[in-house]
């Protein structure tokens, strides 16, 4: 995910803590849009849930989320062209917020391989977010960017089922009498299908 993809995601959470936080002002529309909100969140979670590969989620959102999407839009604009709410009210806040977000809201719809928000890469940063204050004072400058690249490996071997100690233990033993040309078959992905045993042929 880019960091204009990690930014939309974010700005989605706002924009529904700026709705959530108006329900008292405007019980009904505020439940309405939080409802539609819902709607296209359990679209994503049954796409997650199916594993479905980004052409096949791009598929769906155009047939079923991209309609929520604009009635959201539909609705938020008629609100904010009949001057029902004063714009320093938290509704007013939240509409006027939410219309200046609306193009990178959709960005995900576009584009299959965009989540429809950061949740997963939050959290898989968070052990590192909760110990970074504890590691701030060790190691040097360069000890950052080694860090990311241990942190990066680790993750994408929890990703992928693999046991760090095991992936790591095997690779860096490897590593010294290999060649550049070789990480390639090192990666996690790629080691990862190393260890899968090799199909039977057919007697």
């Amino acid at each position: 995910m880019s960091g204009e993809d990690r930014a939309c995601g974010l700005r989605r959470h706002h924009a529904r803590r700026a709705i959530y936080e108006a329900k008292e002002q405007a019980p009904q529309q505020t439940g309405w849009i939080l409802r539609q909100m819902a709607h296209l969140y359990r679209i994503e979670e049954e796409l997650r849930t199916s594993q479905a590969g980004p052409q096949m989620r791009a598929a769906v959102r155009a047939n079923q989320s991209r309609p929520i999407h604009e009635r959201l839009h539909r609705l938020l604009t008629k609100l904010k062209l009949g001057n029902r709410y004063l714009p320093q009210s938290l509704m007013g806040k939240a509409i006027d917020y939410i219309l200046g977000l609306w193009p990178l809201l959709g960005v995900y719809l576009e584009n299959g391989r965009v989540e429809i928000d950061n949740n997963l890469v939050e959290n898989a940063i968070r052990p590192t977010a909760i110990g970074k204050k504890n590691w701030l004072f060790i190691g040097e400058a360069d000890a950052g960017e080694r860090g990311a690249i241990l942190y990066t490996i680790i993750e994408n071997c929890r990703r992928r089922g693999i046991d760090p100690y095991a992936y790591l233990r095997d690779v860096l033993t490897r590593l010294p009498t290999m060649t550049n040309w070789q990480i390639k078959d090192v990666t996690p992905a790629a080691w990862a299908k190393s260890q899968r045993p090799p199909l039977r042929k057919a007697a």
